[in-house]
């Protein structure tokens, strides 16, 4: 585990990134994970059905072999697929399609016939560069470079919930899920008030909390450390739902999109707007992104990237199944841009704080150095950081 480096300087530019070797190995992970193609087959399969019983059984299915630890590929050889549960005879016999022909003349047939097909293979694209459980284990794995960011030099995450906002367990429930973990800080960031819908927290239990955070600090006596964050909310104009000064409260801000994130205009003044405001430390989940449901925001990412990079502000790979986002193909060019990042869970429960390993993979196929990424950073590292961001 990684406590001690140098004090932080400024990034610059520098193409970093995979050796030629290194990308052909991490673009072999993304082509060749049959489970998330056999999970994209089965939500196709689900929107063509009409109705919500059979809609939920594909849908139940396919999340259930993206979770795998094997490949698809073989428990087909192995003939053991249905006995993965949720898995019927009907999505078995798509999957088995899928590995044997290299595609499936079910959901083709089904498409063929389907009144609006359209309908359906539009949500493709709301699929792209996402990581099935399998994938992301042998992009953790995989020899892609001493100096790419691994699991053994995280320290900490620096997006995730309690029970002050949105979350469902306590600040210190969470440390200590991430002490178990090996973990040394955390950075909690719970809603600001502004987003009621996430149950935001006023400005007047700010203080409250942070008299927690503080006795817990002083309990771990410097073997763990808890940094104070919260996440605004970035408003259509690039502004936050959290006042400057409110903003100095606090160690670090994560600034993330929570609305108009289905609309296919460019948004880049919006994202830079958040990017310039101060005290943003963190650009959370940059795109909004959600697994079959939607793609996001659309911006010009390059001029978005180039402004972060200049004012320090990281750029988060965020770790929850639904959202990765940024992806590995994103966030190589952010890397190129010279930006650094943050690789986050976006906890909202203990069981979700392993999430931070989908966000170390994409960080990984991206070719991301450690040296780039706040998580592996020391607390006098982070402190620096912070305050030079902050002021």
């Amino acid at each position: 585990m990684v406590t001690h480096r140098r004090p932080v300087k400024k990034v610059t530019r520098r193409p970093g990134g995979l050796s030629a070797r290194e990308l052909a190995v991490a673009d072999a992970i993304v082509h060749d994970d049959l489970n998330i193609a056999a999970a994209a087959l089965l939500y196709d399969m689900a929107a063509l059905q009409s109705t919500e019983r059979s809609q939920f059984g594909y849908k139940r299915a396919a999340k259930a072999i993206v979770g795998l630890p094997v490949s698809v590929a073989d428990l087909v050889r192995a003939r053991t697929l249905r006995d993965v549960e949720f898995v019927g005879p009907s999505s078995a016999r798509i999957v088995t399609e899928l590995v044997e022909q290299g595609h499936s003349p079910s959901v083709d047939g089904a498409l063929a016939k389907a009144m609006r097909p359209s309908q359906v293979t539009s949500r493709r694209e709301f699929r792209e560069s996402y990581l099935s459980h399998l994938a992301m284990q042998r992009a953790l794995a995989a020899p892609l470079g001493a100096g790419t960011v691994s699991p053994a030099q995280y320290r900490g995450d620096f997006q995730m919930h309690s029970t002050w906002s949105d979350g469902g367990e306590g600040i210190a429930t969470m440390a200590e899920a991430c002490r178990r973990l090996g973990h040394t800080c955390l950075g909690i960031t719970d809603h600001s008030y502004g987003l009621p819908i996430a149950r935001g927290v006023a400005m007047a239990d700010i203080s409250r909390q942070h008299q927690e955070i503080d006795q817990l600090n002083a309990t771990y006596d410097g073997e763990f450390r808890v940094f104070k964050g919260i996440e605004a909310n970035i408003l259509a104009d690039g502004s936050l739902d959290l006042q400057e000064d409110e903003r100095a409260a606090f160690e670090f801000v994560v600034a993330s999109p929570h609305s108009l994130l289905r609309r296919s205009e460019d948004q880049t003044p919006r994202m830079l707007g958040a990017v310039r405001g101060a005290s943003v430390t963190i650009l959370g989940h940059p795109r909004g992104r959600v697994y079959n449901s939607r793609a996001g925001v659309a911006a010009d990412w390059d001029r978005v990237f180039e402004e972060a990079s200049k004012r320090r502000v990281a750029i988060e790979l965020d770790g929850n199944w639904h959202r990765q986002d940024i992806d590995f193909a994103l966030a190589r060019r952010a890397l190129q841009a010279g930006c650094i990042f943050a690789l986050d869970s976006d906890a909202h429960s203990v069981g979700e704080l392993r999430f931070s390993e989908y966000a170390i993979a994409h960080a990984r196929l991206a070719g991301i150095p450690a040296t780039r990424v706040i998580n592996c950073w020391s607390n006098e590292e982070l402190d620096e950081w912070m305050k030079s961001v902050n002021h």
